[in-house]
């Protein structure tokens, strides 16, 4: 429906793919970013499975995305003198294509930038809805009315507290944070690179602890298990103080890297944490990606953000103005799509909680028979679920 007024919330990733494909369709796009630009770096996001690779096709954007991509990096688990335990495959943890996340977000930022407008460092902070339409309250420009909002603002998703409700009763805490850090410790006397031109980086475990060090998924990883979130979610300076708690006293390269994460320009930490959603939507307000169906370092996110937007402007599209059965259709395929995203938790794989569960999970990959099951069960879970061939220009 041409001049359909609609509000994004969020510049990552699902929210440039929804505004590229509804302002090529006709509708007038606003992409509200809290922060000041599209945001570089962040770990590498990847996409496994003929449907994720479908959608990349559909947008336009694949050659680009394996234009960027990074190499297959393999994990090398070693101990305390760098011996190594196991071998994770890049194939394992990479999918099908693994590119940066503030690649793909510029990416799919360029795609769209020409027919929506973008708004950074604002938010949103209120919201009424009428049968007119939507007031939003911003915390600097002026109000305006929209016909519809989408929320793709994250797993603490502004837009999903406001029109939803509070996060607690939408978001399930797994026990285990990570952190990441643009600037690695010192890898002096570990190979990067292997001949085939294959990235190489190495992981360090104690109970509930995991340090990666090097490759590309994260110039510097930390996987651990925690009683409480003893920090502010809004304070960078805190968080640092609560991951150096939390590996204080451990060995290998910890301390090195610990160093570097406080110098480092683009940190973030934040629980592990999956949405308990079915339904993403209300009234006039819709969810995409993380917002609405999140399960963090499952390896499902990015696929599922473009699958989401994707579908939520082809059913728009179709319903031809009926934002109301549009809306419908959508939860009925995401709620289908995003099972994979309600179950699990990637904590106890990477920071197995006793000495143990460590061993097992070293045993698993350096096992064939045990691997062969593992690559069979990551091709299982990927997303090759038939999705509409919707007819978006």
């Amino acid at each position: 429906m041409n001049g359909t007024k609609v509000l994004i919330s969020g510049a990552s990733i699902a929210g440039p793919a929804l505004a590229g494909w509804l302002a090529r369709n006709g509708y007038d796009v606003t992409v509200v970013e809290k922060a000041t630009d599209v945001r570089p770096g962040g770990q590498a996001v990847d996409f496994k499975g003929r449907t994720h690779r479908r959608v990349l096709e559909r947008m336009g954007i694949i050659d680009d995305v394996y234009a960027a991509q990074t190499a297959k990096t393999d994990w090398r688990i070693v101990d305390e003198h760098d011996r190594v335990k196991a071998v994770v495959p890049g194939e394992f943890l990479g999918g099908d294509v693994e590119i940066l996340r503030g690649d793909l977000a510029r990416i799919l930022y360029r795609r769209s930038a020409e027919g929506a407008e973008y708004v950074f460092d604002d938010e949103i902070v209120g919201m009424r809805e009428s049968a007119h339409g939507i007031d939003v309250e911003f915390a600097c420009r002026p109000a305006e009315r929209f016909d519809l909002v989408v929320g793709a603002d994250g797993v603490h998703s502004a837009v999903r507290r406001i029109a939803f409700g509070e996060e607690s009763a939408f978001v399930e805490p797994l026990g285990w944070y990570y952190a990441v850090a643009n600037a690695s410790a010192s890898s002096a006397g570990l190979l990067t690179r292997l001949p085939d031109g294959r990235a190489v980086a190495y992981g360090y475990n104690v109970p509930g602890r995991l340090a990666v060090l090097g490759g590309q998924k994260a110039p510097s990883l930390f996987v651990f298990r925690a009683e409480r979130p003893d920090y502010d979610r809004r304070d960078t300076d805190s968080q640092r103080r609560f991951l150096e708690s939390q590996y204080k006293g451990v060995g290998w390269r910890v301390p090195e890297m610990l160093q570097a994460s406080r110098d480092s320009s683009d940190f973030y930490l934040d629980a592990l944490a999956r949405t308990k959603m079915t339904a993403f939507t209300k009234g006039r307000v819709a969810l995409v990606g993380d917002a609405g169906y999140a399960n963090t370092l499952g390896g499902f996110g990015t696929g599922l953000a473009l699958v989401g937007a994707y579908v939520l402007a082809g059913e728009l599209v179709a319903a031809q103005g009926d934002h109301a059965s549009a809306f419908a259709a959508y939860d009925e395929r995401m709620a289908r799509l995003t099972k994979v995203a309600r179950s699990g938790n990637a904590g106890p794989f990477l920071a197995p909680p006793t000495r143990a569960r460590i061993r097992m999970r070293d045993w698993t990959f350096a096992n064939r028979s045990m691997m062969r099951t593992m690559m069979w069960m990551t091709d299982k879970f990927a997303t090759d679920d038939a999705i509409p061939e919707y007819s978006l220009v």
